[in-house]
């Protein structure tokens, strides 16, 4: 499923991100662009809403919503590795890579195959993205972030800490930005593992292959339909011996090496960040 226009465009910032060495850009067009206190005003009314009773009624309707289109989606997903998801009783970070605007879709999946809850966290923007997807930003349980020291060392932490105490997966996207059907494990930040560390709760590991089918898109003739395996990699526990600043640098190194070592053998091919058409999943090149 494609969505969003300008996918060629979204390929050629991809590619020059790439050979820039940049892992981490915005490479997508079009998204929201809010001046910082716009984005705290945003926030602010945001978790002001999900304290009344149209918000309350909004996220029931939201994760019923969520919860159908999961299940239509990611019908045809597949899972390997679950017998990695051994867990204590208690909430998670799960960590995988970030390459659509649903891709949340298939680690839903994998927490309603597990009976868990799953939070989000995302950028405050998204907030504000049109049509269904600003719906589903504001009422599936999300947890927004603002790029503002204050709320990601106070606010944000809070946040988290409430889901996990409800026994809550958090995905969290280390690669940060989303790189539209982008195939290869980015390089990652080190906010979730940090969050881990401070929280002492474990990292679900997972990489989500994407693989292509014969099926062309019928808005969108130059792509063929995808299809996701989600392999679920061994957990990363925090190490509690560390501090917090050196164990996140531990678990980002563990994460970022099982990433690698599951793309390897999903494509059978060694990772080389040297750009080809073949890293966009689906794309036809004209």
């Amino acid at each position: 499923m494609i969505i969003g226009d300008n996918r060629e465009r979204v390929i050629a910032n991809i590619k020059q991100a790439t050979e820039r060495g940049d892992f981490n850009a915005k490479v997508e067009v079009g998204d929201p662009v809010l001046s910082l206190q716009e984005r705290t005003t945003l926030v602010n009314s945001f978790w002001q809403t999900q304290q009344t009773f149209k918000g309350k009624l909004y996220n029931k309707v939201g994760h019923l919503f969520f919860y159908i289109l999961t299940s239509i989606l990611t019908a045809s997903t597949t899972f390997t590795g679950l017998e990695n998801l051994n867990l204590p009783r208690g909430g998670a970070i799960i960590t995988t890579n970030h390459f659509n605007q649903i891709d949340s879709l298939p680690i839903k999946h994998l927490a309603n195959k597990t009976h868990h809850q799953l939070a989000i966290a995302i950028e405050d923007t998204n907030l504000k993205l049109p049509g269904i997807l600003r719906y589903l930003m504001n009422y599936v349980g999300t947890i927004p972030l603002i790029k503002r020291a204050s709320y990601i060392s106070n606010d944000f932490p809070q946040h988290l800490h409430s889901a996990l105490e409800k026994n809550q997966w958090v995905l969290i996207y280390p690669e940060q930005e989303m790189w539209w059907n982008y195939r290869k494990p980015r390089k990652l930040q080190r906010g979730a593992y940090y969050f881990a560390a401070k929280q002492n709760v474990p990292i679900i590991s997972t990489f989500i292959e994407i693989q292509t089918l014969p099926k062309l898109e019928k808005a969108q003739p130059h792509f063929q339909q995808t299809k996701y395996i989600v392999h679920v990699l061994p957990l990363i526990y925090p190490d509690t011996s560390l501090d917090a600043n050196s164990d996140s640098k531990r678990m980002m190194k563990q994460d970022y090496q099982q990433k690698v070592a599951a793309y390897e053998r999903a494509y059978q091919r060694k990772l080389d960040y040297t750009f080809t058409p073949w890293d966009i999943a689906g794309w036809l090149k004209r």
